[in-house]
């Protein structure tokens, strides 16, 4: 009996604890320079963070747009060529035209993070971000991805 809950202990916390995701996509719009008493706190965070080091107002206005963050992981692939992050996405007023944006990290990398920001100019001519794809790949091959519903 001694021997046998340990054993069953090690068992349910190894289920427990499951790999981490090869790749994440966290998302953030921001819309407008004001920061709201009734906004939630982690939005006013995020608000302040993105427009901070803004002093003039046409400084805080080219910081409007979208934001993506891709944390990435990959463990076992380490050295086996180096770690590029692509980022694909079609804004509303330029039609069916895919834009693209990559992030390259050294072949000893095993996770990281990548952001991409669709602000200012682009974001204003261009319009709102409909759909995106994001991928991560290591040397030839594509390790994970991730696309939004309208993706085509």
């Amino acid at each position: 009996m001694r021997r046998i809950i340990p054993l069953l202990a090690a068992l349910f916390l190894g289920a427990c604890a499951s790999p981490p995701e090869k790749l994440v996509v966290k998302q953030f719009v921001l819309r407008d320079q004001t920061r709201e008493a009734s906004d939630d706190p982690m939005v006013r965070m995020e608000k302040a963070r993105r427009l901070h080091g803004a002093v003039s107002m046409e400084e805080r206005r080219q910081r409007l747009g979208q934001y993506y963050t891709l944390i990435w992981h990959d463990a076992e692939g380490a050295g086996q060529g180096q770690v590029e992050v692509l980022f694909e996405y079609q804004q509303g007023a330029t039609a069916s035209r895919v834009k693209r944006m990559t992030k390259s990290f050294p072949a000893s990398a095993q996770e990281g993070v990548a952001n991409f920001a669709v602000i200012g100019d682009d974001y204003f001519k261009g319009g709102k971000v409909l759909a995106w794809r994001a991928s991560i790949r290591r040397g030839n091959r594509e390790l994970s991805s991730s696309r939004s519903y309208l993706w085509r």
